[in-house]
């Protein structure tokens, strides 16, 4: 599977090695003191529970970033469907530094094959509509690039990835502003000034609201934000494809195809990040 263009090198490698910093400080001593310097052996990536699986491709690459001369087998790929008892890969080399990498390559797989096996669930429930699952910044203070990769992997859409990639106008930038014409106003007169191109979303929480986004003219997504089924489809109606609607607020399991029934382009979910259980993954000497 390709890597989503927020994943780069340098994102990559810096979370990687800061990662690395915090574990194991100035040395892994339980594995210094116990496991002799020169000794090679193999350990296999157990999957414990049904799932899709991800993070195969940073664990590939926080194993090589540590240690270079370690071999990786891999005989499941991220995005791939796997059952309990299913074996990912085999990395091979210096017991020292599989042993260091152990917890860091096992963490990131975990909390990133619960998120992709939460997204997919969620994408399935939408598998004959039009709607799409987006994810949102309640992510992890420095793990979002793995969280949203997961969602990426899992099959949903991501959303913009920080404040700096476009311009999202929420209830307290229009209530500081005074309203959403002129929250909107400012943004187009900012954009204009700093030669930015960005996509401007604004978020409402009534017909009026969805009425005042639309009358400015420079809205290219609107926020339907905890609205019922019924302010949703009239919202739809109103807009009439003049701006991408997202519905947000609270969406379960148990109500998404009833929201995506409302004609919404998009459903935003934090919770296909930050209510994913963890996946259980075990790394097994041989």
């Amino acid at each position: 599977m390709n890597r989503p263009p927020y994943v780069t090198e340098e994102r990559l490698y810096h979370f990687i090695d800061e990662a690395i910093k915090e574990d194991i400080g100035d040395g892994d001593h339980s594995t210094l003191a116990s496991v002799p310097a020169d000794l090679q052996r193999k350990a296999r990536l157990l999957i414990k529970r049904d799932c899709i699986l991800a993070g195969v491709d940073l664990a590939r690459e926080i194993f090589h970033y540590y240690d270079k001369n370690l071999k990786i087998e891999i005989y499941k790929n991220d995005g791939d469907s796997v059952k309990k008892g299913d074996i990912a890969f085999v990395v091979s080399g210096s017991a020292r530094s599989i042993l260091t990498m152990e917890r860091l390559a096992l963490n990131c797989m975990q909390r990133m094959s619960g998120i992709a096996t939460y997204t997919h669930e969620m994408v399935e429930l939408l598998a004959d509509t039009d709607t799409r699952i987006l994810d949102t910044r309640k992510t992890s203070p420095i793990f979002r690039m793995c969280e949203k990769w997961a969602v990426y992997i899992g099959g949903g859409k991501n959303h913009r990835y920080g404040l700096f990639d476009m311009i999202m106008l929420k209830d307290n930038h229009n209530d500081y502003a005074g309203s959403i014409t002129k929250a909107v106003e400012a943004t187009v007169k900012y954009l204009k000034e700093k030669g930015k191109n960005l996509q401007i979303e604004v978020e409402t929480r009534n017909l009026r609201e969805v009425e005042e986004a639309l009358a400015t003219k420079a809205v290219d997504v609107i926020m339907l934000d905890n609205m019922s089924l019924s302010e949703m489809e009239a919202a739809v109606r109103l807009i009439n494809g003049a701006a991408k609607v997202e519905a947000s607020g609270g969406i379960t399991k148990e109500s998404i195809r009833a929201v995506a029934k409302t004609g919404v382009d998009y459903i935003s979910s934090g919770a296909i990040i930050y209510a994913a259980p963890n996946i259980d993954l075990s790394l097994k000497a041989f």
